[in-house]
């Protein structure tokens, strides 16, 4: 982003929905970038979270299946005679 912003001073035209305003390269390109890796932090947040969440449920699910076949493992053996 340095580089690129070095290497072309000067301003340019923004047009956003009805509003026009000129800005500087580097400003524009900064604020771009800027809101492009929230936007990204944003969505690996959410993520994370439904992965967390997901695990947890799976947690949970092993948990009552162990207590489930530890149960079963206990229960006395009747044989067919």
């Amino acid at each position: 982003m340095v580089v690129f912003t070095a290497g072309n001073p000067g301003e340019i035209d923004i047009k956003l929905f009805h509003l026009n305003f000129s800005s500087p390269i580097t400003f524009a390109f900064t604020i771009i970038f800027s809101s492009g890796w929230l936007f990204g932090v944003i969505c690996m947040g959410v993520y994370t979270y439904k992965i967390s969440s997901e695990r947890n449920i799976l947690r949970r699910s092993l948990k009552m299946s162990e207590k489930e076949v530890s149960s079963l493992r206990n229960l006395p053996l009747n044989d067919a005679d």
